[in-house]
């Protein structure tokens, strides 16, 4: 696992990302919004915020990692690829991204969890429980229509968004 620089890989990132999103955010928003799009992750790339995990030669997973400010990363647009879920690729992806995090001097990693407001979605509840296990602590509830105003009209229900962080200095 590691960062690529290779720009080439953008059009498979996207697609892996498109595809898990579909799954994981079903009923959440009213079209077929591609959570991504090679433009996006090819500047993602070259920003040095993607790094990958590859079976073969295919991209088994990846996840972005962005500094936030002086003592906190994100982690987000995390995926496995459908056939490696249970294999621990998710979970070596977010050490990754923590290891990323302490060897840059950051003391804490965060990441963002869009949940429906009004019901309970499956793989959302799923996320939230792993998350939890893996140390990481809803600290406050994001205003999605404050934040992601552009993000709003394309929604299905009203959503929140989740903010959890995990120190990363014990």
């Amino acid at each position: 696992m590691t960062f690529t620089s290779d720009t080439g890989l953008a059009a498979e990132i996207a697609g892996l990302v498109n595809r898990v999103y579909a799954e994981a955010e079903k009923g959440i928003w009213a079209n077929d919004a591609a959570r991504t799009s090679a433009v996006e992750v090819t500047e993602l790339i070259r920003a040095g915020e993607i790094a990958v995990v590859r079976s073969g030669e295919r991209v088994a997973g990846s996840v972005r990692v962005q500094r936030l400010d002086d003592d906190l990363g994100e982690f987000g647009m995390l995926v496995a690829a459908p056939e490696e879920r249970g294999t621990g690729v998710g979970r070596d992806l977010v050490s990754f991204a923590e290891s990323w995090a302490r060897e840059s001097g950051l003391s804490q990693m965060q990441l963002e969890l869009l949940v429906p407001r009004e019901w309970a979605h499956p793989v959302k509840e799923f996320l939230r429980a792993w998350y939890t296990r893996l140390g990481y602590q809803a600290v406050r509830v994001g205003d999605f229509n404050q934040d992601y105003p552009a993000l709003v009209p394309h929604l299905a229900c009203p959503c929140d968004f989740l903010i959890f962080r995990k120190d990363l200095s014990q």
